[in-house]
């Protein structure tokens, strides 16, 4: 089964980005992709912002890149873009890192005013490193997402449908991808761990 890396760009501790990004690593998972995650925000921050791809936990989020053949990539909005965190990362990666990988695009924010933010700012600098397979990416309210500590955060039941369907793309674009017949989306297991994730709105 194709790998996939989680990638949640945002800078809060209590992240509702991070929350939502496991919760599609979990489906993945249930899905039998082998599933790492990072949080941009856990990197030292001296070696990130200088780039230094030489330092190991750099080196091993480059690697991790190269391992995966697709990309969940999540971001809060923050002034109708992604976050300054999530570009420092990208900055640092070689020029076609993402070259023949598939990437998702997440994005949380507090208004639905900022939905284009993904097309208008994320794409364009995913497409950038060299990727032909940016699939439309989906966009959930802060007050559908719970921020957990752990990382173990749950989606309300108003978001959760089109997180799985999203997610189910996902899947079929890396079954298509790979010559896996029967390619269906989520899959009853997966579908069993995201109704695990929901709640009521917080």
């Amino acid at each position: 089964m194709p790998n996939v890396l989680t990638v949640s760009g945002s800078p809060s501790a209590r992240s509702r980005t991070s929350s939502l990004v496991r919760h599609v690593g979990r489906i993945l998972a249930a899905e039998s992709h082998e599933v790492r995650h990072v949080a941009v925000r856990d990197l030292p921050p001296e070696p990130l912002l200088a780039g230094d791809t030489g330092h190991p936990a750099i080196r091993e989020v480059v690697e991790a890149v190269d391992w995966a053949d697709a990309l969940v990539v999540g971001t809060p909005v923050y002034k109708a873009a992604y976050s300054g965190l999530l570009k420092t990362l990208l900055d640092l990666l070689p020029q076609f890192a993402l070259a023949g990988k598939t990437v998702l695009p997440l994005a949380t924010g507090g208004s639905t005013a900022h939905v284009l933010a993904i097309d208008y700012a994320l794409r364009p600098v995913l497409t950038s490193l060299g990727t032909d397979n940016v699939l439309r990416g989906w966009f959930v309210l802060d007050k559908h997402v719970s921020p957990e500590a752990e990382g173990a955060g749950v989606v309300a039941a108003e978001a959760a449908e089109g997180v799985t369907e999203t997610v189910g793309k996902l899947i079929d674009s890396l079954a298509a991808a790979s010559g896996t017949s029967g390619a269906s989306g989520v899959s009853a297991g997966a579908a069993a761990a995201a109704r695990r994730g929901l709640a009521t709105a917080v």
